[in-house]
Protein backbone atom coordinates (compact mmCIF):
# COMPACT_ATOMS: atom_id res chain seq x y z
CA UNK A 1 0.00 0.00 0.00
CA UNK A 2 1.49 3.38 -1.08
CA UNK A 3 0.71 6.54 1.42
CA UNK A 4 2.00 10.24 2.30
CA UNK A 5 2.67 11.43 5.35
CA UNK A 6 3.54 15.06 6.01
CA UNK A 7 6.25 15.33 9.03
CA UNK A 8 6.99 18.70 9.81
CA UNK A 9 5.34 22.02 8.41
CA UNK A 10 7.26 24.92 8.27
CA UNK A 11 5.54 28.16 10.38
CA UNK A 12 7.25 31.06 7.76
CA UNK A 13 6.38 29.30 4.77
CA UNK A 14 4.59 26.63 2.86
CA UNK A 15 7.60 24.35 2.74
CA UNK A 16 7.31 20.98 4.49
CA UNK A 17 8.66 17.41 4.94
CA UNK A 18 7.60 14.40 5.12
CA UNK A 19 7.70 10.78 4.19
CA UNK A 20 6.37 8.58 0.84
CA UNK A 21 5.90 5.05 1.95
CA UNK A 22 6.01 2.18 -1.28
CA UNK A 23 5.82 -1.40 -1.99
CA UNK A 24 9.93 -1.00 -2.51
CA UNK A 25 10.70 1.43 0.29
CA UNK A 26 10.49 4.98 1.32
CA UNK A 27 11.92 8.28 0.37
CA UNK A 28 12.08 11.64 2.47
CA UNK A 29 10.39 14.95 0.98
CA UNK A 30 11.26 17.25 -0.10
CA UNK A 31 13.18 14.73 -2.51
CA UNK A 32 15.03 15.32 -5.63
CA UNK A 33 14.50 12.32 -8.22
CA UNK A 34 17.86 11.04 -10.14
CA UNK A 35 16.75 10.57 -13.96
CA UNK A 36 17.07 7.57 -15.15
CA UNK A 37 15.34 8.15 -18.93
CA UNK A 38 16.14 4.77 -20.74
CA UNK A 39 16.60 2.95 -17.31
CA UNK A 40 19.78 4.12 -16.38
CA UNK A 41 21.62 7.22 -15.13
CA UNK A 42 23.83 7.28 -17.48
CA UNK A 43 27.04 6.00 -16.73
CA UNK A 44 26.47 4.95 -13.27
CA UNK A 45 25.56 1.64 -11.55
CA UNK A 46 22.61 1.85 -9.08
CA UNK A 47 24.68 1.27 -6.48
CA UNK A 48 26.56 4.43 -7.23
CA UNK A 49 23.06 5.93 -7.42
CA UNK A 50 22.40 4.53 -4.05
CA UNK A 51 25.41 6.10 -2.54
CA UNK A 52 25.01 9.65 -3.75
CA UNK A 53 22.11 9.54 -0.84
CA UNK A 54 19.31 8.91 -3.93
CA UNK A 55 16.17 7.09 -2.44
CA UNK A 56 14.41 7.56 -5.17
CA UNK A 57 14.73 7.93 -8.95
CA UNK A 58 12.58 8.25 -12.68
CA UNK A 59 12.22 6.90 -15.48
CA UNK A 60 11.09 7.88 -19.30
CA UNK A 61 7.78 6.06 -20.18
CA UNK A 62 8.20 7.31 -23.99
CA UNK A 63 11.83 6.38 -24.20
CA UNK A 64 10.80 2.83 -22.45
CA UNK A 65 7.99 1.79 -24.74
CA UNK A 66 10.29 2.22 -27.68
CA UNK A 67 12.84 0.02 -26.55
CA UNK A 68 13.14 -2.18 -25.26
CA UNK A 69 9.41 -2.31 -24.99
CA UNK A 70 7.47 -2.77 -21.68
CA UNK A 71 6.01 -5.92 -22.37
CA UNK A 72 9.83 -7.32 -22.38
CA UNK A 73 10.38 -5.45 -18.96
CA UNK A 74 7.28 -7.00 -17.56
CA UNK A 75 8.03 -10.29 -18.27
CA UNK A 76 11.92 -10.34 -17.27
CA UNK A 77 10.44 -9.27 -13.65
CA UNK A 78 9.46 -5.25 -14.11
CA UNK A 79 11.43 -2.12 -14.38
CA UNK A 80 13.23 -2.60 -10.56
CA UNK A 81 14.91 -5.72 -11.29
CA UNK A 82 15.43 -4.85 -14.63
CA UNK A 83 17.75 -2.38 -14.20
CA UNK A 84 18.54 -3.31 -10.58
CA UNK A 85 17.25 -0.36 -8.56
CA UNK A 86 15.23 -2.20 -5.21
CA UNK A 87 14.08 1.27 -4.09
CA UNK A 88 11.06 3.34 -5.02
CA UNK A 89 10.79 4.25 -8.60
CA UNK A 90 8.71 6.99 -10.78
CA UNK A 91 8.14 7.01 -13.98
CA UNK A 92 6.39 9.89 -16.03
CA UNK A 93 3.57 9.45 -18.79
CA UNK A 94 5.36 10.28 -21.88
CA UNK A 95 3.16 14.00 -22.10
CA UNK A 96 6.25 16.29 -22.03
CA UNK A 97 8.05 14.13 -25.08
CA UNK A 98 5.28 13.82 -26.99
CA UNK A 99 5.00 17.61 -26.40
CA UNK A 100 8.42 17.70 -27.70
CA UNK A 101 8.07 15.95 -30.99
CA UNK A 102 5.36 18.04 -31.85
CA UNK A 103 5.66 22.00 -30.19
CA UNK A 104 8.50 21.47 -28.88
CA UNK A 105 10.49 21.23 -32.11
CA UNK A 106 8.08 23.72 -34.23
CA UNK A 107 8.51 26.45 -31.33
CA UNK A 108 11.90 25.46 -30.78
CA UNK A 109 11.02 25.40 -26.45
CA UNK A 110 12.05 23.31 -23.72
CA UNK A 111 10.92 23.49 -20.29
CA UNK A 112 11.82 27.10 -19.74
CA UNK A 113 12.20 30.11 -22.17
CA UNK A 114 12.85 33.27 -21.41
CA UNK A 115 10.66 35.23 -23.15
CA UNK A 116 9.10 38.43 -21.88
CA UNK A 117 6.81 40.74 -23.31
CA UNK A 118 7.14 41.54 -26.96
CA UNK A 119 9.31 38.97 -26.79
CA UNK A 120 6.32 36.64 -26.95
CA UNK A 121 4.13 38.00 -28.67
CA UNK A 122 6.62 38.29 -31.61
CA UNK A 123 7.54 34.32 -31.09
CA UNK A 124 3.61 33.71 -31.02
CA UNK A 125 2.86 35.52 -35.00
CA UNK A 126 6.06 33.57 -36.12
CA UNK A 127 4.69 30.37 -35.20
CA UNK A 128 1.38 31.06 -37.05
CA UNK A 129 1.78 28.87 -40.21
CA UNK A 130 5.24 29.13 -42.13
CA UNK A 131 8.25 30.67 -39.82
CA UNK A 132 10.04 33.89 -41.55
CA UNK A 133 13.83 34.09 -40.48
CA UNK A 134 14.52 38.20 -40.59
CA UNK A 135 17.83 37.52 -39.91
CA UNK A 136 18.19 35.01 -43.74
CA UNK A 137 15.01 36.40 -44.86
CA UNK A 138 13.47 32.87 -45.61
CA UNK A 139 10.83 30.41 -44.63
CA UNK A 140 11.68 27.79 -41.97
CA UNK A 141 9.88 24.72 -42.02
CA UNK A 142 9.76 22.84 -38.91
CA UNK A 143 8.06 19.18 -39.44
CA UNK A 144 6.42 18.23 -36.06
CA UNK A 145 6.78 14.50 -35.19
CA UNK A 146 3.49 14.13 -33.67
CA UNK A 147 -0.26 15.19 -33.84
CA UNK A 148 -2.55 15.55 -31.31
CA UNK A 149 -6.38 14.95 -31.10
CA UNK A 150 -9.01 14.27 -27.84
CA UNK A 151 -8.45 10.55 -28.11
CA UNK A 152 -4.75 10.61 -28.09
CA UNK A 153 -1.23 11.59 -29.58
CA UNK A 154 0.54 9.75 -32.20
CA UNK A 155 3.75 10.37 -32.62
CA UNK A 156 6.73 8.97 -34.86
CA UNK A 157 9.12 7.31 -32.92
CA UNK A 158 12.72 8.69 -33.20
CA UNK A 159 14.16 5.51 -33.43
CA UNK A 160 12.83 3.79 -36.80
CA UNK A 161 10.37 6.33 -37.90
CA UNK A 162 7.55 3.76 -36.81
CA UNK A 163 4.01 5.82 -36.25
CA UNK A 164 2.67 4.80 -32.23
CA UNK A 165 -1.03 5.91 -31.09
CA UNK A 166 -0.78 6.83 -27.55
CA UNK A 167 -4.02 6.94 -25.83
CA UNK A 168 -4.15 7.72 -22.12
CA UNK A 169 -4.99 4.18 -21.29
CA UNK A 170 -2.32 3.13 -23.61
CA UNK A 171 -0.05 5.24 -21.01
CA UNK A 172 -0.83 3.55 -18.04
CA UNK A 173 -0.99 0.16 -19.17
CA UNK A 174 2.41 0.85 -20.25
CA UNK A 175 3.60 2.24 -16.53
CA UNK A 176 1.74 -0.60 -15.17
CA UNK A 177 3.63 -2.69 -17.20
CA UNK A 178 7.49 -1.16 -16.15
CA UNK A 179 5.96 -1.59 -12.32
CA UNK A 180 6.78 1.64 -10.90
CA UNK A 181 5.82 3.17 -7.39
CA UNK A 182 4.51 6.14 -8.71
CA UNK A 183 3.15 6.77 -11.87
CA UNK A 184 1.80 9.76 -14.21
CA UNK A 185 -2.03 10.13 -15.82
CA UNK A 186 -1.38 11.59 -19.75
CA UNK A 187 -1.13 15.17 -20.10
CA UNK A 188 -0.78 17.60 -22.99
CA UNK A 189 2.38 19.81 -22.60
CA UNK A 190 2.03 23.37 -23.69
CA UNK A 191 4.37 25.54 -25.44
CA UNK A 192 4.03 29.19 -23.70
CA UNK A 193 4.16 30.89 -26.89
CA UNK A 194 0.76 29.13 -27.77
CA UNK A 195 -2.52 31.69 -27.26
CA UNK A 196 -4.97 31.52 -24.69
CA UNK A 197 -7.65 29.54 -26.81
CA UNK A 198 -4.83 26.63 -27.54
CA UNK A 199 -3.85 26.40 -24.22
CA UNK A 200 -7.31 26.10 -22.49
CA UNK A 201 -8.51 23.23 -25.55
CA UNK A 202 -5.15 21.70 -24.73
CA UNK A 203 -6.12 21.75 -20.47
CA UNK A 204 -9.46 20.42 -21.50
CA UNK A 205 -7.77 17.46 -22.96
CA UNK A 206 -5.29 16.75 -20.66
CA UNK A 207 -8.83 16.64 -17.83
CA UNK A 208 -10.34 14.35 -20.53
CA UNK A 209 -7.19 12.48 -21.09
CA UNK A 210 -6.65 12.11 -17.05
CA UNK A 211 -10.19 10.99 -16.21
CA UNK A 212 -9.79 8.26 -18.63
CA UNK A 213 -6.16 7.37 -16.96
CA UNK A 214 -7.61 7.23 -13.85
CA UNK A 215 -10.75 5.20 -14.62
CA UNK A 216 -8.22 2.75 -16.70
CA UNK A 217 -5.87 2.74 -13.41
CA UNK A 218 -8.46 1.95 -11.22
CA UNK A 219 -9.98 -1.18 -13.07
CA UNK A 220 -6.96 -2.77 -13.74
CA UNK A 221 -5.97 -2.26 -10.01
CA UNK A 222 -9.33 -3.65 -9.13
CA UNK A 223 -8.35 -6.65 -11.25
CA UNK A 224 -4.93 -7.21 -9.92
CA UNK A 225 -6.65 -6.74 -6.28
CA UNK A 226 -3.38 -4.71 -5.56
CA UNK A 227 -2.83 -0.59 -4.79
CA UNK A 228 0.95 -1.02 -4.93
CA UNK A 229 1.16 1.84 -7.32
CA UNK A 230 0.09 5.46 -6.91
CA UNK A 231 -1.34 7.73 -9.50
CA UNK A 232 -0.35 11.45 -9.70
CA UNK A 233 -2.41 13.59 -11.94
CA UNK A 234 -1.04 16.88 -13.51
CA UNK A 235 -1.90 20.52 -13.69
CA UNK A 236 -1.68 22.54 -16.83
CA UNK A 237 -2.75 25.38 -18.14
CA UNK A 238 -0.14 27.43 -19.35
CA UNK A 239 0.96 30.94 -17.89
CA UNK A 240 -2.90 31.76 -17.68
CA UNK A 241 -3.81 32.49 -14.28
CA UNK A 242 -7.53 31.33 -14.81
CA UNK A 243 -6.44 27.92 -16.29
CA UNK A 244 -3.81 27.05 -13.65
CA UNK A 245 -6.92 27.66 -11.06
CA UNK A 246 -9.26 25.63 -13.20
CA UNK A 247 -6.72 22.57 -13.83
CA UNK A 248 -5.59 22.29 -10.23
CA UNK A 249 -9.07 22.34 -9.05
CA UNK A 250 -10.10 19.68 -11.37
CA UNK A 251 -6.79 17.18 -10.20
CA UNK A 252 -7.66 17.94 -6.86
CA UNK A 253 -11.33 17.00 -6.85
CA UNK A 254 -10.38 13.57 -8.67
CA UNK A 255 -9.08 10.61 -7.08
CA UNK A 256 -5.19 11.19 -7.72
CA UNK A 257 -2.65 9.96 -5.23
CA UNK A 258 -0.43 12.85 -6.17
CA UNK A 259 -0.74 15.89 -8.08
CA UNK A 260 2.17 16.82 -10.23
CA UNK A 261 3.03 20.60 -12.04
CA UNK A 262 3.36 20.56 -15.55
CA UNK A 263 3.90 22.64 -18.81
CA UNK A 264 7.21 24.55 -20.88
CA UNK A 265 7.59 27.48 -18.02
CA UNK A 266 8.07 31.30 -19.62
CA UNK A 267 10.03 31.79 -16.75
CA UNK A 268 11.32 31.30 -13.28
CA UNK A 269 9.56 34.45 -12.55
CA UNK A 270 6.39 32.90 -13.39
CA UNK A 271 7.05 29.38 -12.07
CA UNK A 272 6.63 31.25 -8.84
CA UNK A 273 2.98 32.93 -9.70
CA UNK A 274 1.73 29.56 -11.05
CA UNK A 275 2.71 27.97 -7.64
CA UNK A 276 1.30 30.61 -5.72
CA UNK A 277 -1.84 31.06 -7.76
CA UNK A 278 -2.48 26.89 -7.17
CA UNK A 279 -1.42 26.50 -3.64
CA UNK A 280 -4.80 27.23 -2.47
CA UNK A 281 -6.34 25.00 -4.24
CA UNK A 282 -3.98 21.69 -3.52
CA UNK A 283 -5.09 19.05 -0.58
CA UNK A 284 -2.79 19.49 1.99
CA UNK A 285 -2.48 15.51 2.17
CA UNK A 286 -0.88 14.54 -1.22
CA UNK A 287 2.61 15.15 -2.29
CA UNK A 288 2.85 17.36 -5.04
CA UNK A 289 5.51 16.92 -7.95
CA UNK A 290 7.29 20.05 -10.46
CA UNK A 291 8.50 18.02 -13.30
CA UNK A 292 11.61 18.56 -14.89
CA UNK A 293 12.92 21.23 -12.21
CA UNK A 294 16.31 21.14 -11.05
CA UNK A 295 18.26 24.06 -10.59
CA UNK A 296 19.22 25.44 -7.04
CA UNK A 297 17.25 28.37 -6.86
CA UNK A 298 14.26 26.89 -8.26
CA UNK A 299 14.40 24.22 -5.51
CA UNK A 300 14.36 26.68 -2.78
CA UNK A 301 11.86 28.92 -4.01
CA UNK A 302 9.77 25.84 -4.86
CA UNK A 303 9.59 24.04 -1.68
CA UNK A 304 8.91 27.69 -0.28
CA UNK A 305 6.04 27.48 -2.00
CA UNK A 306 5.11 23.79 -0.81
CA UNK A 307 6.70 21.55 -3.32
CA UNK A 308 7.77 17.83 -2.31
CA UNK A 309 9.44 16.18 -5.39
CA UNK A 310 11.60 17.15 -8.39
CA UNK A 311 13.07 15.61 -10.53
CA UNK A 312 15.85 16.78 -13.12
CA UNK A 313 18.69 15.57 -15.38
CA UNK A 314 20.95 18.99 -14.61
CA UNK A 315 23.44 17.64 -12.36
CA UNK A 316 24.36 14.19 -14.57
CA UNK A 317 24.29 16.46 -18.04
CA UNK A 318 25.83 18.99 -16.43
CA UNK A 319 28.34 16.55 -14.92
CA UNK A 320 29.26 14.80 -18.55
CA UNK A 321 29.88 18.41 -19.87
CA UNK A 322 32.86 19.21 -16.75
CA UNK A 323 30.53 21.61 -14.68
CA UNK A 324 30.54 19.95 -10.95
CA UNK A 325 28.82 21.46 -8.39
CA UNK A 326 30.42 23.54 -5.50
CA UNK A 327 29.21 25.94 -2.88
CA UNK A 328 31.80 29.02 -1.90
CA UNK A 329 31.34 30.70 1.21
CA UNK A 330 32.09 34.33 1.23
CA UNK A 331 34.75 33.88 -1.45
CA UNK A 332 35.71 36.97 -1.35
CA UNK A 333 36.64 36.96 2.43
CA UNK A 334 39.29 34.89 4.22
CA UNK A 335 41.81 34.79 1.52
CA UNK A 336 43.93 32.12 3.11
CA UNK A 337 40.83 29.72 3.45
CA UNK A 338 39.98 29.71 -0.01
CA UNK A 339 39.20 26.60 -1.36
CA UNK A 340 39.40 28.38 -4.96
CA UNK A 341 41.99 30.46 -5.72
CA UNK A 342 42.05 33.97 -8.01
CA UNK A 343 42.37 31.80 -11.28
CA UNK A 344 40.23 29.13 -10.27
CA UNK A 345 36.89 31.87 -9.51
CA UNK A 346 37.16 32.25 -13.01
CA UNK A 347 35.93 28.86 -13.84
CA UNK A 348 32.97 29.57 -10.84
CA UNK A 349 29.36 30.86 -11.74
CA UNK A 350 28.31 31.35 -8.32
CA UNK A 351 25.04 32.18 -8.45
CA UNK A 352 24.43 28.72 -10.40
CA UNK A 353 27.15 27.01 -7.77
CA UNK A 354 28.95 25.46 -11.20
CA UNK A 355 32.65 24.72 -11.43
CA UNK A 356 34.06 24.24 -14.47
CA UNK A 357 36.51 21.51 -13.71
CA UNK A 358 37.45 21.17 -17.50
CA UNK A 359 40.02 24.80 -16.98
CA UNK A 360 43.51 24.57 -17.33
CA UNK A 361 43.51 26.12 -14.01
CA UNK A 362 43.01 22.71 -11.95
CA UNK A 363 45.40 20.58 -13.66
CA UNK A 364 48.09 21.00 -10.16
CA UNK A 365 45.31 20.89 -8.13
CA UNK A 366 45.90 18.09 -5.55
CA UNK A 367 42.17 19.03 -3.40
CA UNK A 368 39.16 16.78 -4.25
CA UNK A 369 36.11 18.85 -6.17
CA UNK A 370 35.00 20.66 -2.50
CA UNK A 371 37.12 19.27 0.15
CA UNK A 372 34.10 19.34 2.20
CA UNK A 373 32.42 16.50 0.47
CA UNK A 374 32.30 12.59 0.99
CA UNK A 375 31.16 11.62 -2.01
CA UNK A 376 33.10 8.57 -4.05
CA UNK A 377 34.76 11.27 -6.20
CA UNK A 378 36.14 13.76 -3.67
CA UNK A 379 37.37 10.92 -1.20
CA UNK A 380 39.62 9.15 -3.84
CA UNK A 381 40.67 12.10 -6.60
CA UNK A 382 41.90 15.10 -7.29
CA UNK A 383 40.96 18.01 -9.35
CA UNK A 384 43.68 17.42 -11.28
CA UNK A 385 43.24 14.40 -11.85
CA UNK A 386 39.61 15.10 -12.65
CA UNK A 387 40.63 17.81 -15.00
CA UNK A 388 43.14 15.68 -17.08
CA UNK A 389 40.13 12.76 -17.61
CA UNK A 390 38.07 15.36 -19.15
CA UNK A 391 40.88 16.72 -21.26
CA UNK A 392 41.66 13.11 -22.18
CA UNK A 393 38.15 12.41 -23.02
CA UNK A 394 38.79 9.33 -20.66
CA UNK A 395 34.98 8.10 -19.55
CA UNK A 396 35.90 7.91 -16.18
CA UNK A 397 35.37 11.98 -16.01
CA UNK A 398 31.86 11.35 -16.77
CA UNK A 399 30.85 8.98 -13.92
CA UNK A 400 33.27 10.61 -11.29
CA UNK A 401 31.85 13.87 -12.45
CA UNK A 402 28.00 12.73 -12.34
CA UNK A 403 28.56 11.10 -9.02
CA UNK A 404 29.51 14.63 -7.15
CA UNK A 405 26.69 16.44 -8.74
CA UNK A 406 24.21 13.62 -7.76
CA UNK A 407 25.64 13.45 -3.87
CA UNK A 408 25.68 17.43 -4.16
CA UNK A 409 22.08 17.42 -5.04
CA UNK A 410 21.23 15.16 -2.12
CA UNK A 411 23.19 16.60 0.49
CA UNK A 412 21.43 19.86 -0.18
CA UNK A 413 17.79 18.10 -0.51
CA UNK A 414 19.17 16.49 2.87
CA UNK A 415 20.02 20.36 4.65
CA UNK A 416 16.76 21.09 3.39
CA UNK A 417 15.10 18.77 5.22
CA UNK A 418 16.60 19.37 8.13
CA UNK A 419 16.05 23.19 8.09
CA UNK A 420 12.52 22.85 8.22
CA UNK A 421 12.47 20.05 10.58
CA UNK A 422 14.17 22.84 12.82
CA UNK A 423 12.03 25.81 11.59
CA UNK A 424 15.17 27.39 10.12
CA UNK A 425 14.57 27.32 6.13
CA UNK A 426 14.32 30.48 5.97
CA UNK A 427 17.65 31.20 7.26
CA UNK A 428 18.81 28.29 4.96
CA UNK A 429 17.83 29.42 1.85
CA UNK A 430 19.25 33.12 3.01
CA UNK A 431 22.38 31.18 3.60
CA UNK A 432 22.75 29.38 0.09
CA UNK A 433 21.33 32.35 -2.34
CA UNK A 434 23.05 35.41 -0.77
CA UNK A 435 26.26 34.60 -0.44
CA UNK A 436 28.63 37.66 -0.02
Amino acid sequence: MINFKITAKDNKTKARTGIVTTANGIFHTPAFLSVGTQGAIKGLTCVEVKATGAEAVLANTYHLYLRPGSKIIKKLGGLHKFMGWNGPMMTDSAGFQVFSLGFGIEHEVGKIVNLYGNDIKRAQDLIAGELIDTERKEIVVRTKLCKIDDEGPTFVSHIDGSAHFFPPEKSIEVQMDLGADIIVALDECTSPLHDYNYTKAAMQRTHLWEKRSLEYFKKKTIRRNSINQGLFGVIQGGPFKDLRIASAKFVAENDFFGIGIGGALVSKKKAKEILNWIYPYLPLEKPRHLFGIGTIDDIFSSVELGIDMFDCVIPTRLGRMGHVFIKVKNPNKNRSQKILNDNQMMAYKKDKFRLDITKSCFLGDARPIDPGCSCYACRNFTRAYICHLFRSHELLAYRLASIHNLHFMQNLMQEIRTAIDNQKFCELKKEWLKND
